[in-house]
């Protein structure tokens, strides 16, 4: 696992699906009452990006099946999508916001 400098804070906006490629990965963080979240950014069912996807509260929709996401814990909330979405730790250090991702498999 490594951490990767992902963006300023007020970069980031409330009630809105940030989406950025980070360490060869599509990421998405929220921001909300609970402080930041960060999650992969990739369907667990068909790999559409979630970063066009549509949020509604703190649920993201995909824009390609329409399966739904809980954006606090990533679970699946319905079908097709069986698989919850990656959660990953995420924090502001430095006037930076960080996100913690797994090595990318070779």
């Amino acid at each position: 696992m490594a951490w990767h400098d992902v963006c300023a804070p007020g970069d980031l906006e409330a009630d809105r699906i940030n989406a950025f490629d980070v360490g060869g990965r599509r990421v998405l963080i929220f921001v909300g009452e609970a402080g930041l979240r960060a999650l992969d950014g990739t369907c667990t069912h068909e790999t559409a990006d979630l970063g066009l996807g549509f949020l509604r509260g703190g649920t993201l929709t995909c824009p390609l099946h329409l399966s739904q996401f809980d954006t606090e814990t990533g679970e699946a909330l319905n079908p097709p999508a069986e698989e919850p979405l990656p959660k990953y730790p995420v924090r502001e250090e430095g006037g930076r916001v960080l996100v913690e991702l797994p090595e990318p498999a070779e």
